[in-house]
């Protein structure tokens, strides 16, 4: 593979200015592009997004910021040219977004250092999405992507029981991915040829969803104008998945429990029993011990179903995995909407990792998806990023005005507790301080707490 050329675009209406440049980087891997004015310098950016704006200061009348003209891309140079150097105008262009000011006829010396810097910067980068992209071959498992420790477990967990299984229970939060460890608990079986079939338990009234999943026979109900199979004869020597497993009602519970027990179900309305040969995934959102514990929830259900459980976590819990997502739905979403998109700007990337994703990777897919949509370049800028990541705004009625900054970090801290249940390692890791520091600033807030009840009694 040849080394890459990369470009480097001079809008000046002066072409000396760009042959200049270009004898002054002879001998580096760089095409130098040359645009006349700022509309045809626009139009070359957004086509070949060079390492480096060099922009005639004539054209930056102040109107637009260089940060929002091209903000597309964080680690984009933009240097303005001017004939008129002074500290002052220097201070001004910084301001408006430029990473320098040089002044006009160009110093070749200080020009190839600069841009020979940048190339090491854009070969670092090369080599990091190279990097990336064969890591998410490595960590990639039946259409998922993780290399947290919890998910590892979980794919290992899969493996395993995968061949051996006859009825599991998936576990977590919505949008965490149970359908897919159902599907790989499907493919991984002996009975991958066979069909997997899938059933929203609370997209259905009960009468529908014991018709929809035992059958029925003509007659047994209004509407009901012929025989029909339900979802377990037509999943027979398969795999049924069963999403939303709390939504069932008391009765369907006990002719699941059966099925699951002898293999036998009857058809609404009929008497007579007839065999199947199922294997039985379950998954929801709820807690189904507690469901259970009120009675909501048959126990001798649970136990049958929990033989094997899967539990998955948030994505607020398993934070390591979102460079590799944020690549892995770039990369299906660039190819689905035939887009040649290359990465995503240090800018947007900012955005999506101090993110809560209270919808999960759900609502990360769904995110990058629609920048991929948005975006003009071959990047995500987070101009690309939906209003909610840009711009997350605190509702009314959560806003708390004058906090001091120590009140803000204990109600941080709080916040980040409580998404991860109070598991103050994991609440270290997300924050990024030592488990130590989470102490402290707990036995500080405590003593905050008392002082105030003091006070006020």
């Amino acid at each position: 593979m040849s080394d890459p050329v990369y470009s480097v675009l001079v809008i000046d209406r002066d072409v000396g200015v760009s042959e200049d440049f270009g004898r002054a980087l002879l001998g580096l891997p760089v095409a130098v592009m040359r645009a006349s004015d700022r509309a045809e310098g626009m139009r070359f950016y957004h086509d070949f997004l060079p390492l480096m704006v060099l922009l005639d200061a004539e054209f930056d009348d102040g109107e637009l910021p260089l940060h929002d003209l091209f903000a597309y891309d964080s680690a984009l140079e933009v240097v303005l040219m001017t004939d008129r150097w002074t500290p002052t105008a220097a201070l001004a262009a910084a301001a408006r977004g430029a990473s320098d000011l040089l002044a006009k006829p160009l110093d070749p010396v200080k020009v190839r250092a600069l841009v020979s810097g940048l190339i090491t910067q854009a070969e670092t980068r090369r080599h990091t999405h190279e990097l990336d992209n064969e890591l998410l071959e490595v960590y990639q498992f039946q259409g998922m992507v993780g290399r947290s420790p919890r998910m590892l477990e979980v794919f290992s967990k899969v493996r395993r029981v995968a061949p051996l299984f006859q009825t599991a229970l998936i576990t977590g939060p919505t949008g965490t991915g149970k359908e897919l460890i159902a599907r790989a608990l499907h493919n991984l079986s002996p009975r991958s040829r066979e069909k997997f079939v899938v059933c929203n338990c609370s997209a259905l009234t009960e009468t529908l969803l014991e018709s929809q999943l035992f059958g029925h026979v003509k007659g047994s109900f209004t509407g009901a104008i012929r025989d029909r199979a339900g979802l377990f004869e037509y999943a027979n020597r398969g795999t049924l998945f069963l999403d939303e497993i709390g939504e069932l009602s008391l009765p369907a519970q006990a002719k699941l429990l059966r099925v699951l027990q002898n293999q036998e179900l009857q058809r609404v309305g009929s008497p007579v029993t007839s065999t199947v040969d199922v294997h039985v995934i379950a998954a929801t959102n709820q807690n189904v011990r507690e469901l259970a514990a009120k009675g909501k929830f048959r126990e001798d259900l649970f136990y049958r179903l929990s033989m094997i459980e899967i539990q998955l976590p948030p994505l607020a819990e398993r934070r390591e995995d979102l460079p590799l997502l944020q690549r892995h739905f770039l990369q299906h979403f660039s190819l689905k909407y035939g887009k040649k998109l290359n990465g995503i700007s240090r800018r947007a990337q900012i955005l999506l990792n101090r993110h809560l994703w209270p919808g999960n990777v759900r609502e990360l897919e769904n995110v990058i998806g629609n920048a991929c949509i948005m975006a003009q370049g071959k990047i995500i800028g987070d101009v690309d990023l939906p209003e909610a990541i840009r711009s997350p705004i605190a509702s009314p009625e959560k806003a708390v005005p004058f906090m001091t900054l120590e009140e803000v970090q204990a109600r941080h801290l709080e916040y980040v507790l409580k998404l991860v249940d109070g598991n103050k390692a994991r609440a270290a890791e997300i924050l990024g301080v030592s488990r130590a520091t989470v102490y402290g600033m707990l036995a500080r807030r405590v003593r905050q707490l008392d002082q105030q009840a003091n006070l006020s009694a």
